[in-house]
């Protein structure tokens, strides 16, 4: 009988446990320095996306990413997996065959716009680090780090498969599988995907829409876990485009009209193979092994005259190849952790380029092989209870050579340290404060399509960062904040100047100051209302910047926005069904050294909703539901328009196991 009262007092406090949990924001894992951590505990800036607000956002690229992360843009371009990244004001353009911010997925980084991109299938999470990651992610870690991680492979069986209709008449066909083959021991995954839509711009020439689309992608996973201490991945990713022209268009035209006689597309294909193995050794520590092979053909023709007469044209005919390897020893020694590694890859591209100028064809050839090689050390200390340090540093050597058809052959070999320091401070278990400084670095090279120049050579560019910021949780675990502030000093600042289309050339002789703000809010309201909210402010300006007799002093770097953010609201009703609401912004963005051109400044209102039975799903989605225009007026220097996608609705049949 004294049993009973105990027992009900038990389960009581069970029933609290879990509606108190259903009540808080779940924790959040990272491995934003490469090992596990809870967000929070993170001295750095870091935006985290899951895989269900992916899904039902239907986000199927990452272009999606802009606003929805403050502080990540992309210089507008209109074409298909080709995207560069600008993160806090910093970027790089896409001939540069660098970025300044690094994508990684599941491991394998992707170092030049080509093939910036994901289909963003069978996603666990998105991590954004925000800031210079250049001492444990190497040159092209500058600004920040995108790091996409897919699902695990384990002994849940998983299944998910798409059919959507949308605007246009886009058609997706999506699905995703994992399942163990031999439980505990091998596991295996597949994900694919097919879309297909009409375009918008219209071919007053042929009669026909200049920029319809198609993609197919493709993912293959194999995991072996052959004892409790050895882990092997190999993972295979595939993505093919069958586009049209890129979102191109005269300035002086109507807009989203062309009248081409040249045919333009994009039939450009991306494939990577890696192996990430892991090994726990009997010392206690753990040996990572990342090997990774990626390959991207930029295959595209543009008309850039959208005329009948084939005046003006664009070709690029590039391969893309890219060995890397990486070897990370990581272990606890006393009040510290720690990881030690060493890096090295080879890049071999093939660069063949055909563009016409006033019926005047001009072909470049260029073979270029850059080599790099990076050891790399990263510490964290508890110095009390409440105070840590983290400390680091890599050193790394790039050796860049190229090859013109009929000229010289030319190398440059730069050596870089990149160290970094953070102390943290724990005002309470659930609030802390850090503060940072940083060094990035984004690789050097040559002007590989710039003949005129003589195929120059531009410097690295380098960045030193002071970064502050708070973050933690309050309300019961029901509000989530993080705010940093920041300062970084950029030097041999690479800009690129385009004076015409198909000429283009890369200098490295600015400075500049960047400073910024960034805020994101998670907060559940309840058990069924959640707002989520983030800002960033950057401010960007040339401290010194000639080129030939003009002077940029002044001026704000080319395609980084003021501000960017959004904020979205999410209900969750008891039934199962829910419906959101997301307010996606970014402020204007100048598209030249000069600020003579520039994209406006938008808000897009994007919308979703779904309705579950069972095993199955309805959901619908309306993406830029006022259809606002945001073009970008005067790329290439006042000769080209890129235009901004109008508004897109969808319906999606889903069944899910």
């Amino acid at each position: 009988m004294v049993l009973l009262p105990m027992a009900a007092f038990a389960q009581s406090t069970s029933e609290d446990a879990a509606q108190a949990a259903l009540l808080s924001l779940p924790a959040i894992t990272v491995t934003a320095e490469k090992i596990e951590q809870s967000l929070k505990d993170v001295a750095a800036s870091v935006a985290v996306l899951d895989g269900d607000e992916i899904n039902d956002s239907a986000m199927d690229g990452l272009t999606a990413l802009e606003g929805r992360v403050p502080g990540l843009a992309f210089q507008p371009f209109g074409q298909a997996g080709l995207n560069s990244p600008v993160m806090r004001g910093l970027t790089a353009n896409f001939n540069a065959f660098s970025t300044s911010t690094l994508l990684l997925v599941d491991g394998v980084p992707t170092l030049t716009a080509q093939g910036f991109d994901d289909a963003l299938l069978d996603i666990d999470r998105i991590e954004v680090l925000r800031g210079p990651q250049s001492i444990l992610y190497g040159r092209n870690a500058e600004a920040g780090v995108i790091a996409i991680h897919s699902q695990p492979m384990d002994n849940q069986q998983r299944a998910r498969v798409v059919a959507g209709l949308g605007s246009r008449d886009r058609q997706d066909l999506p699905l995703s599988l994992s399942q163990p083959l031999l439980e505990d021991r091998l596991y295996a995954s597949v994900a694919a995907s097919w879309q297909q839509q009409d375009g918008f711009i219209d071919n007053t020439a042929s009669g026909q829409t200049e920029d319809d689309r198609e993609r197919r992608h493709l993912k293959l996973g194999l995991r072996w876990t052959p004892t409790a201490a050895t882990d092997l991945v190999l993972r295979y990713a595939r993505e093919d485009y069958d586009d049209g022209a890129a979102l191109w268009g005269a300035p002086t035209a109507k807009r989203a009209e062309v009248a081409s006689g040249k045919p333009s597309w994009n039939r450009s294909q991306g494939q990577s193979l890696s192996l990430n193995a892991s090994q726990q050794l009997a010392s206690g520590l753990t040996l990572h092994a990342i090997t990774a092979w990626s390959e991207f053909a930029d295959d595209v023709q543009q008309d850039t005259d959208f005329m009948p007469a084939d005046l003006l044209h664009i070709r690029r005919d590039h391969q893309l190849r890219t060995l890397s390897q990486e070897l990370r020893l990581e272990g606890q020694w006393g009040i510290a952790n720690w990881l030690a590694g060493v890096y090295a890859d080879r890049s071999d591209n093939d660069l063949n380029t055909i563009s016409r100028r006033m019926g005047v064809s001009e072909q470049t050839r260029v073979d270029q092989q850059s080599d790099t090689l990076a050891l790399f050390s990263h510490w964290n200390l508890a110095l009390s209870e409440r105070w840590q340090l983290g400390a680091g540093a890599r050193l790394e050597r790039n050796r860049v050579e190229i090859e013109p058809q009929g000229s010289l052959r030319q190398h440059r070999d730069w050596t870089h340290l990149s160290p970094k320091l953070a102390l943290q401070y724990r005002f309470s278990p659930a609030h802390q404060g850090y503060f940072s400084l940083s060094r990035g670095v984004r690789a050097g090279g040559f002007n590989v399509l710039s003949a005129s120049s003589g195929f120059s050579a531009f410097a690295p560019e380098k960045v030193w960062s002071l970064e502050a910021g708070l973050k933690g949780e309050l309300a019961g675990q029901r509000l989530r904040y993080s705010l940093a502030a920041y300062r970084m000093q950029i030097d041999d600042m690479q800009v690129v100047q385009m004076p015409m289309p198909a000429v283009m050339y890369i200098t490295s002789a600015a400075s500049a100051t960047s400073n910024g703000l960034e805020l994101d809010l998670d907060y559940l309201l309840g058990s069924h209302w959640q707002l989520s909210a983030g800002l960033a402010w950057n401010r960007t300006r040339f401290d010194d910047f000639q080129d030939g007799s003009v002077d940029y002093s002044g001026q704000r770097n080319p395609f980084a926005p003021e501000l960017t953010g959004h904020l979205g609201v999410r209900y969750d009703a008891s039934a199962g069904w829910y419906a959101q609401a997301r307010l996606l912004g970014s402020s204007k963005m100048y598209l030249d050294a000069a600020n003579d051109y520039r994209r406006n400044g938008y808000g897009l209102i994007n919308l979703a909703a779904g309705y579950p039975f069972g095993r199955w799903e309805v959901s619908a989605y309306v993406n830029n539901l006022a259809d606002q225009r945001y073009d970008a007026v005067g790329y290439q220097n006042g000769f080209v328009t890129v235009y901004s996608p109008p508004r897109e609705a969808g319906l999606r049949l889903s069944w899910q196991l």
